[in-house]
């Protein structure tokens, strides 16, 4: 019976094994995502609808994880990436502008290839003004990019670290090994997008690479969540790319693409050609050029490993 019971609970931190935690973690995130299929068919997917949508998402995405750390994990919530301090928001503010660098690299690029060419601005097929319609995405793209990074980076990353490491699995490895995992989960969670190629997959694999890198590096969510956030934007609400497979209805420019698709995407976008992987790759180098200027070191941050355990008043 004892045996029995370790297998489920860690008598020594007195909580749920770190599996069993991130299986909790990875239903109730699924039923929030299916939650919000079944609202949009209901109710629609006007802009609206969609921002709203979105609100709830995010809502409900940081909800989730607050109540997971709470009473689940036994932890604060800012452990997952969220110390709100001064480097934090300089991080955020690298983070976004490194992700509107890249999106117009790889547009200047193609264009510079002959790639691609304008054919209008400022498109929208929402019925508003096209403000207000930009503004509307702007915060379906934060949602998604805070969802993302807290599920995939800030919540998996963080358990699958502390739950690798043991006797024979020391804390850099077990780092290392869940930095790998949740790349792997961030790139099959879009497997099933329209237009999906083994490319992409790939791709997506090295774009959740540097995506965890910084939470790898630093503990901290701030570089992940900008980046992600204005990469989506600037792909498809500047440049009017497809974004995994969707194409966007509300874009400043209307792009047409012409080139090779294993180097531009095709009918995916960026994130399935060899361009982007590129860029991608500049944009590893130039985070890690970040943290090391910023902290004037550089190497894993070993305490995502640590549990310390606190009693629920102090959460």
């Amino acid at each position: 019976m004892k045996t029995a019971k370790n297998v489920f609970w860690n008598a020594r931190e007195k909580r749920v094994r770190a599996g069993w935690r991130l299986l909790i973690q990875l239903i109730l995130f699924l039923l929030i995502v299916v939650g919000m299929a079944i609202l949009a068919n209901t109710f629609g997917s006007g802009p609206v609808m969609a921002t709203t949508g979105s609100l709830i998402y995010l809502v409900g995405g940081l909800g989730l994880a607050w109540l997971m750390a709470r009473f689940i994990d036994h932890r604060p919530f800012a452990d997952f990436g969220f110390h709100w301090n001064r480097t934090w928001w300089l991080d955020l503010g690298f983070g976004s502008a490194l992700g509107a660098f890249l999106m117009t690299a790889v547009f200047l690029s193609m264009k510079a290839a002959g790639w691609v060419s304008v054919t209008r601005t400022a498109t929208t097929n929402s019925g508003l003004p096209f403000g207000w319609a930009f503004l509307l995405k702007v915060v379906v793209y934060v949602a998604i990019g805070v969802n993302e990074e807290l599920t995939f980076r800030g919540y998996q990353l963080k358990n699958l670290s502390e739950g690798l490491t043991g006797k024979r699995i020391g804390p850099r490895v077990a780092i290392v090994l869940a930095f790998l995992i949740s790349s792997a989960a961030f790139s099959l969670g879009h497997i099933t997008n329209a237009g999906a190629t083994v490319l992409s997959t790939l791709n997506l694999l090295v774009a959740g690479l540097s995506l965890g890198l910084p939470y790898m590096l630093t503990g901290e969510l701030a570089i992940s969540v900008g980046l992600h956030i204005t990469w989506n934007l600037f792909e498809a609400t500047v440049y009017g790319f497809p974004v995994s497979g969707s194409s966007p209805t509300t874009h400043l420019f209307s792009s047409q693409q012409t080139g090779p698709v294993v180097w531009t995407g095709g009918a995916f976008g960026p994130e399935a050609g060899l361009l982007s992987m590129c860029w991608t790759l500049v944009g590893v180098g130039l985070t890690v050029l970040w943290i090391r200027c910023r902290r004037e070191r550089l190497g894993l941050h070993t305490p995502l490993v640590t549990y310390m355990s606190r009693s629920r008043s102090d959460l």
